[in-house]
């Protein structure tokens, strides 16, 4: 802090929700900066109740916290307007008028694209939007008469409040390895650039302004759609390990596979990380669930944990052990 980006380490669904969520609790975040797109949800546990959220950054658990979507940002209006009633952020949320928007058009082409059904989009219409914005056709949130109570020039706000000291979150979505650029998996990525650097561009945010980047695993790795998955086990040995998951937005199944350190430690140094998030420690050690001090952990997980970190020569600082936002193992001094 004071600015951090966080950053999925894999294929999504690493747990960024839950981090993301935590922080804002914790560490009492004066802004979080949505950047992406629509694409799966981030999930956020919060006192039993469980949010899935397209649109709305995940840090909306503080009511202190404002809320921004970034100028690079890809908006669906009507989810938008579906989520700020659900976490009643009206006051406290706004999209920079630069954010493009994602009409029904969009989702429609997206489905009908043969291409598409064999990489295994989301279907929202992320990918047809971001080709109209490449074209400069697309529509702005400015444009969009449901959304002016909700416009702000976010660039400026969010590089204000670094000047003065804010703690502020760059919240990325999806997860590295369907970089459109980066992650070495073309065709089978999505339509944008998801590293730490990306986030921080889309949130209108200079490298040299960003203070940490906040790495997430799963103590396993997941995908969905198509392409490649190293290491990946049947559905039926998922099961059997406990490591068997439905997307939150879009219930579709997730594909498994053990944790990959060579994958995690290349992944860590493109983005930069200077530190980890390690999520899901209670599924692979049950003996963990719920806890919140290290020395709580089986002697099994903290070699895990520490492996991680030789691996990868990032320091693992948080650690979640569930669902609730608040099952967090906190490291950091």
């Amino acid at each position: 802090m004071p600015c951090s980006v966080i950053v999925g380490a894999f294929w999504g669904d690493e747990g960024k929700g839950k981090i993301i969520s935590y922080l804002a609790l914790k560490d009492n975040l004066d802004y979080c900066v949505r950047t992406g797109s629509v694409n799966a949800a981030h999930t956020v546990w919060v006192d039993g109740q469980k949010y899935a959220l397209h649109m709305v950054p995940a840090a909306f658990v503080n009511p202190k916290c404002n809320l921004f979507i970034a100028a690079g940002a890809n908006v669906h209006v009507a989810k938008f307007l579906e989520e700020v009633e659900l976490t009643k952020v009206h006051n406290r949320i706004a999209i920079d008028q630069q954010a493009s928007i994602i009409e029904e058009k969009h989702a429609i082409q997206d489905k009908a694209s043969a291409v598409n059904k064999g990489i295994g989009t989301t279907g929202w219409g992320v990918g047809p939007a971001i080709e109209e914005r490449v074209r400069r056709t697309a529509k702005l949130a400015k444009d969009i008469p449901e959304l002016k109570p909700y416009m702000k020039d976010t660039i400026t706000e969010i590089n204000d409040g670094i000047d003065n000291g804010k703690k502020i979150l760059l919240e990325g979505t999806q997860g590295f390895m369907l970089s459109l650029f980066l992650s070495g998996g073309y065709p089978y990525v999505t339509g944008r650039d998801t590293g730490a650097s990306a986030i921080a561009s889309e949130a209108g945010v200079g490298p040299t302004r960003v203070d940490d980047v906040i790495i997430v695993y799963k103590s396993f790795i997941t995908r969905v759609g198509g392409g490649p998955l190293p290491g990946e086990i049947t559905k039926e040995e998922a099961i059997k390990r406990g490591w068997f998951e439905r997307a939150a937005g879009t219930g579709r199944d997730r594909r498994s596979a053990p944790f990959d350190f060579e994958l995690a430690k290349k992944t860590a140094k493109i983005n930069g990380a200077t530190q980890a998030a390690l999520t899901k420690l209670d599924v692979l050690f049950p003996e963990c669930t719920g806890k919140r001090r290290y020395d709580e952990l089986s002697a099994g997980a903290k070699q895990f944990i520490k492996e991680v970190e030789v691996r990868t020569g990032v320091p693992v600082t948080i650690i979640g052990t569930g669902p609730d936002a608040l099952d967090i193992v906190d490291r950091r001094e």
